[in-house]
């Protein structure tokens, strides 16, 4: 596929911009944009969001770490990845991900790779979640393991298979955007997909990270 198939960067003037609210993880801000097509102005709500990460952990046996916990806006307990707001500052996203796997899932891995890439509502937000495939589990012996707070002193951990992931998705019984991204790229990478490509290919842990940028990458 041609490299030329990619995400075209481009900034329309803002001619105000006003930050109506500011909460702990994000804030919202109302811009006036003026289009370069026919001079006309319009607002559109911002919501800055610190971005985050995740980690499609996979076993030996080709299985998924998942993870339970509450979240109250859904009013749901969905199945998720290990993930992470990237709120320490200058933090490497592969840190960030190496901590969250350790926090939530209680395991460290050897091997890690980018999986995918995602801006799940770039119409309203900038938030950018970049998600990474970790092999060569290990899990942690239980007096190391993390004792999460709130929602997360509630969490449940799992080990499920990737083809049943796959299915759970396509039926719509799982619906976390980015659960559901994480585990069709993990599937179409491990049967080899449509460019036959196999692990090696995905790009390395660092590799650069285009909507990163606000956060320092």
């Amino acid at each position: 596929m041609s490299e030329s198939l990619a995400d075209q960067p481009e900034s329309w003037p803002v001619t105000a911009s006003d930050t109506g609210f500011t909460g702990g993880v994000v804030s919202v801000r109302s811009d006036t944009i003026r289009s370069p097509v026919d001079d006309g102005e319009f607002v559109r709500d911002v919501v800055e969001h610190p971005g985050a990460v995740a980690v499609v952990a996979l076993d030996d046996d080709a299985r998924v770490l998942v993870v339970r916990q509450y979240r109250h806006p859904v009013r749901l307990r969905p199945v998720e990845l290990p993930a992470g707001l990237r709120d320490v500052d200058d933090e490497p996203p592969r840190l960030t991900a190496e901590r969250e796997l350790y926090e939530e899932g209680h395991v460290r891995a050897r091997d890690w790779n980018v999986l995918v890439d995602l801006l799940p509502s770039p119409g309203m937000t900038d938030e950018a979640i970049r998600v990474f495939l970790a092999r060569g589990i290990t899990a942690l012996p239980e007096d190391e393991r993390y004792s999460g707070h709130h929602e997360e002193a509630d969490l449940d951990v799992d080990w499920v298979a990737l083809p049943e992931l796959v299915e759970a998705v396509l039926a719509g019984r799982v619906q976390n955007a980015t659960l559901c991204a994480g585990v069709l790229a993990a599937w179409a990478v491990h049967v080899g997909g449509p460019a036959e490509r196999g692990y090696g290919e995905l790009r390395p842990a660092d590799a650069p990270w285009a909507s990163g940028a606000r956060s320092g990458d």
